[in-house]
């Protein structure tokens, strides 16, 4: 059952070769995608199914070296869950793109490389979910990163270029701060391997301790967007296809999540960087919201509303408690959807309108009323109105806030629920404009046919969110036993270096978010 671990990286890079070599037959090389994407999909659920149900945690190593030695792929709730929600989003914006033709009818746009870069970035987004050590993480980022490149400047445009400079700068600069930790950290305690970290840092001096989180912490938070580490977003995504947007605003930044939990929970528990975090938080989501009521295009007001709502991501990791975490887990898994399907939304608006710019647009809800309910949806999603997902993950995160009862969680409570409003007005005037507001004679003359599949991907995705608020109590269930298993550490350790290993914890972290002697 283990051996499962390794096919989300492997069947992905596979398929890239492949589709590669299959670079003059296109609709082949889709298909094979498909086919890929769905296999990956399948092992997600298996996974899913088997440490929740049998496990609770499987650990694979490679080549049957030691751990401390070879490479360790390690899956446990919160990785199944990541790997499962990845998969289908991967899924749902390959089949949009198929019908958008990523190319936009550009002869000189390589068509032919974006399959096989598409899988190598899926296999990168796993590679960083299953790591099990520092370095095996770089080297998903440095994947993932890689394929982003190549994808963001599909169409070899003026506009796309100058994004993506700016992008792969910043980029670069974030991999380079985490090599350097890397370093710092392998210096300081002679391992890189995750759960052996969790052991070994608990002894190390509080001043270096909080140096090598420092460094961590800046190098993730760079890929999360988290402000003021977030300038290079807002400039970067908007001039990318749809599809790849999609991807990059649902899977990427949430990758950089993902590793700061680990960081905060298994290898630096409860550290007084939290209080950091709560206020990282509450600016990110005061100043992206602002930000986005500013804008008058689409795609940069949902850029904008993506750095908004990485706060209340960081807000319940601030907390470091077990409701905080739950809540967190529910809405990183809510938000991949609903800002991916945002995007997905915005691209259909851009085929019908010709633009994303508010201020030429107008009418659409007359005109394309099928793409009205399809933005519609997941808008008021984003936005938090009830009984969406967006809500009950918020109302997660306000309880938690309300039982962490320290004045930084009263003040975020108060600073979330404007950024909710704040959001809400976002949305409302995208809605005004794009879609009540009269249209130009352009628009009304611009009578392009929306290709079905386009539709059908966004709808497939607006039901995927949907069920996570029909589900909404077992997800939330199964939400809580992932945070409960972060936050103490052993069953981690455990299960890659055994009992004894974990016998030597020194620190794990209680339901009330304190750090509590093991030994």
């Amino acid at each position: 059952m283990e051996l499962l671990l390794a096919l989300p990286v492997m069947l992905p890079l596979g398929g890239a070769a492949v589709t590669l070599l299959l670079r003059h037959h296109v609709r082949v090389q889709l298909w094979l995608t498909i086919l890929t994407l769905a296999a990956i999909l399948a092992v997600a659920l298996v996974v899913g199914y088997h440490v929740s149900e049998v496990g609770g945690v499987m650990v694979l190593q490679i080549g049957n070296w030691t751990p401390q030695l070879g490479i360790v792929l390690v899956a446990d709730r919160l990785t199944a869950m990541m790997l499962v929600v990845s998969s289908l989003v991967t899924l749902a914006v390959l089949v949009y793109s198929s019908a958008q033709a990523v190319s936009e009818s550009s002869e000189r746009t390589p068509v032919a490389i974006y399959h096989p870069t598409y899988l190598t970035l899926v296999a990168g987004v796993s590679m960083a979910f299953l790591a099990g050590d520092l370095f095996n993480l770089y080297v998903g980022f440095e994947v993932l990163l890689a394929s982003s490149y190549v994808l963001l400047t599909l169409g070899g445009s003026a506009s796309r270029i100058r994004a993506a400079t700016t992008y792969v700068i910043v980029s670069l600069l974030s991999s380079v701060i985490f090599l350097a930790a890397i370093a710092a950290v392998y210096t300081a305690v002679g391992t890189v391997n995750l759960a052996e970290l969790a052991v070994r840092l608990d002894g190390l001096e509080s001043g270096t301790r909080m140096i090598l989180e420092l460094m961590l912490l800046v190098a993730f938070a760079i890929k999360a967007a988290i402000f003021p580490l977030s300038a290079w977003l807002p400039d970067s995504y908007p001039t990318a296809p749809a599809p790849v947007t999609a991807v990059f605003a649902g899977l990427l930044t949430k990758v950089g999540i993902y590793a700061i939990l680990r960081l905060e929970t298994l290898l630096f528990p409860a550290s007084q960087i939290s209080n950091l975090l709560l206020a990282a938080a509450g600016l990110s989501l005061f100043i992206g919201i602002l930000g986005a009521v500013a804008q008058t295009d689409l795609k940069r007001v949902l850029s904008f509303t993506l750095v908004s709502h990485m706060g209340y991501m960081l807000f319940g990791l601030g907390m470091v408690t077990q409701t905080g975490m739950a809540a967190t887990i529910y809405y990183v898994a809510h938000h991949i959807t609903v800002q991916s399907t945002l995007f997905l939304a915005a691209g259909l608006i851009e085929h019908r309108g010709g633009t994303t710019n508010l201020i030429k647009l107008g009418g659409l809800a007359k005109l394309a009323p099928v793409i009205a309910v399809l933005f519609f949806i997941p808008a008021m999603n984003l936005a938090g109105i009830p009984p969406f997902s967006g809500f009950i993950g918020k109302v997660g995160l306000i309880e938690a806030g309300i039982s962490f009862d320290t004045a930084a969680g009263w003040m975020l409570i108060a600073v979330s629920v404007i950024t909710s409003l704040l959001t809400l007005y976002a949305i409302a005037k995208i809605w005004n404009r794009a879609f009540w507001q009269e249209p130009d004679q352009e628009i009304v003359e611009r009578d392009v046919p929306i290709p079905r599949v386009m539709l059908g991907a966004t709808g497939a995705m607006i039901g995927f969110s949907l069920l996570l608020t029909v589900l909404a109590g077992p997800i939330m269930d199964y939400a809580d036993e992932a945070a409960h298993a972060v936050l103490q550490r052993s069953p981690y350790v455990s299960a890659v270096l055994g009992d004894e290993a974990a016998g030597d914890l020194v620190y794990r972290i209680d339901d009330q978010g304190q750090r509590v002697e093991e030994r």
